[in-house]
Order: C-alpha cells, then structure tokens, then sequence
C-alpha cells in the first residue's frame, strides 16, 4: 500500500513506531542464531521496513517492537507500565516475554522477517474481477458491480479483514453509492480466509486531544452511523460469509435480507471478553431470531457458534460445502439478480417499515450504553489484557 510509512505512523498507540518495527509473525528463533548478522544488516532491515507495500498488522509490529529493542537494549530493563496503561503495558509484555534472548539472535530474528515479509510483499496480487470495477476510497475496500450485483469485498486478508476507523467510512460510502446504482442486489463478503474478524483494537489506541471522553463519542457517533447505513438500505442485502466471523460482522447480520455461509465460518460475539455490551441492534434482532436464551449464550457469554448452529438458530439462511461453497452462492445470486428489482425493492420496505423506527432506537440505545462501556476501567483491562496475550503468542 502506498504511504505505509504515514500511515503506520499515524496508527497504533502513535509512538510504537518510534523504534523501527514490523513484519510477519513467522516465528521466532529463540536459539543461538544460525549466522552472525552484522549492524549493517540490521541497518539494512530497518530501513528496509520503510519500503513495504503492505501493513504487517498489529501482532507483528508488537513482535517487532520487542525484537528491536532486545537487539539495541537488551532483556527488558524498565519497569512494567501500570495496568490502566495499557498501550505502553502491551508493549512491555511483548518485550519482557522474550526474556534472555540475546542482542545478536534477536538481530537474526529481526533481519530474517523482514527478509521474508520483503519477500512476500514482492509476490503479485491477483486482480480484482474486470466488469465494471469501481475504485474503492482505499485498497482495504474493493467495490465491483456485475450481473446486477453490487460486491463490496472486505480486504484485509493478512490482516482478517479487521475493521479500521476508516474502512467504516468506506463501507457506508460503498453502502450509499450501491443504494443508488443500477445493481439489483448488493453483497458484502470477505477476502481471504476470514470474512471479518471486527474491530481492528488499534481504534482504541489513538487518543484525540479530548480525550477518552472524545474518542468514545466519535466512536459512538461512527458506530450509530455505521449501523444506520444497514438499517435503512433499500435493496436487497446479502452476506456471502466466506469464513469466520467476529464481533460487528456477526451482530448486523441481523439486518441482512439473506446470510449464505461457508460450513468453515464461525460466529463469535466476546463482548464480555473485552468489557463491551451488544452493538448492531443484535440486542433487538437476536432474540427475536433466536430466542432470548440462545441470543443470551451469544451476547453475555460469548458462545461461538459453528455455522450448522447459527444456520439451526436462524443467524444463518443456508451453508454450503466450502469445496463449492463460492460456486453455489454466487450462481444463486446471479439467478436472484434477474428478478424485477423494483418488486423486491417494494418486498423488502413492507417487511422492514414496520420496525425501522425501533431498530433505529435499539441502535442509538446501544451506542450510547457502548460510549459509558468505552471509558470504564473494566473495558480498558479486558482490552489490555486482550492485547497482552496477542502479544506473547
């Protein structure tokens, strides 16, 4: 991607990259290192970092926060942050954990990952279906419209389609122009293995100068708005869910007209893992889908659902095999597309007209409980605690 080295200094926890760090987690050698790597090596590796193409993710670039501070540092020398800090704790945690790991192994370390994430980045990327492509605001977010289907493909696949801030802006503005193009039916689907794995954490690393008070309501603010987007979409809407899904992916497919799901998808909602309450009017659409004890399993407990689960409870309308699952589901909506699209238009508005007005209240309902949720200790130690671990595996 281009800018990587603006971009990435403008996200997660903004002095991470002070220390250069990043690339993929492709195991560390905690041994003695295979080779000597010389300084001017790992100069190298360091300003190699400023060309990638591609982010490496936030796992990574704790790794590699930790590995360049063991090469220049040493074992871990400072004292552990406080438990409210969690963005500095994170990075502390990832340092500490690799222990006595001596400066030339972690140099090695460095400089082989950066080798084969260079590598990687290097590899082409396959094309995007011709038809009538439509240039997405960002590469995270590919728009396309043939055979009167309007495609709106997540795509972060290293990443699994994690949602930044600004993929959230994306989608709605995809969501708006599909609303008012040619397209008799509009899909929303995944790259990759994931069809979305729901909040990128590093939202909640970027402070504003207000505050949490002020990152908690811009949060709330481009939540409501997000979920009004699906709420209020005219068209037939679809989710052709690819592989598992998490958090906000899962709690809006409530709003969805049709969910086809591969037999690999999962369907996971840990909002009591991460101190957070129900968004995306799944505290409205999900017992009346389900019922309020199932809906409860999923929303207070955190039970992950297989596919064949979430098809039993009505979460999903059909799965397929995931050998043809790509086949069968974009053959139906092909057929689907051919349909008189202002009857379905029509269709769709009696069905939803009649509670429009309550899910839009469920949604402002929840986004304000989800602001109280943002700022409170509890919510910032389940997040820390979330981030610790990602960063010690």
């Amino acid at each position: 991607m281009a800018g990587l080295a603006g971009r990435l200094a403008r996200r997660w926890c903004s002095g991470l990259l002070r220390s250069p760090l990043q690339v993929p987690a492709l195991g560390l050698h905690m041994g003695g290192p295979a080779m000597r790597t010389s300084q001017k090596d790992f100069n190298n590796a360091v300003n190699q970092v400023k060309l990638l193409k591609e982010d490496p993710g936030n796992e990574v670039k704790l790794k590699l926060y930790a590995l360049y501070k063991q090469a220049t540092e040493g074992p871990c020398n400072v004292p552990k942050p406080g438990v409210l800090d969690f963005i500095n704790k994170t990075k502390w945690d990832a340092w500490n954990a690799l222990g006595s790991l001596s400066k030339e192994a972690a140099r090695q370390n460095y400089v082989d990952l950066v080798s084969r994430l260079s590598a990687s980045s290097e590899s082409p990327s396959p094309e995007a279906p011709a038809a009538d492509r439509k240039q997405p605001e960002s590469d995270t977010l590919v728009v396309t419209s043939e055979d009167g289907i309007t495609t709106i493909r997540l795509n972060r696949p290293t990443k699994k389609n994690a949602l930044t801030n600004q993929m959230y802006h994306d989608i709605m503005a995809a969501l708006q122009a599909a609303s008012k193009d040619e397209s008799v039916i509009t899909v929303l689907t995944g790259s990759g293995d994931y069809y979305c794995s729901g909040n990128d954490l590093t939202n909640f690393a970027s402070v504003p100068p207000g505050g949490l008070e002020e990152m908690a309501r811009r949060g709330a603010v481009l939540l409501r708005d997000f979920v009004n987007c699906f709420i209020d979409f005219p068209k037939p809407l679809v989710a052709v869910v690819n592989g598992p899904a998490v958090g906000i992916s899962v709690t809006v497919l409530g709003l969805f007209d049709v969910v086809y799901a591969t037999d690999r998808a999962t369907f996971h909602t840990p909002f009591s893992h991460l101190g957070q309450s129900p968004e995306g009017c799944s505290s409205y659409t999900f017992p009346k889908i389900m019922g309020s004890s199932k809906a409860a399993e999923m929303l207070i407990f955190g039970k992950k659902l297989t596919a064949q689960e979430a098809c039993a409870q009505g979460l999903v309308t059909e799965v397929f095999p995931d050998g043809t699952f790509q086949k069968e589901v974009w053959a139906r909506l092909k057929a689907y597309s051919k349909l008189p699209p202002n009857t379905m238009r029509i269709s769709k508005q009696i069905i939803r007209n009649r509670e429009r007005e309550t899910l839009h209240t469920v949604n402002a309902e929840e986004c304000r409980v989800l602001r109280e949720r943002w700022q409170s200790d509890e919510c910032m130690n389940a997040i820390a605690s979330f981030l610790s671990r990602k960063a010690k595996l």
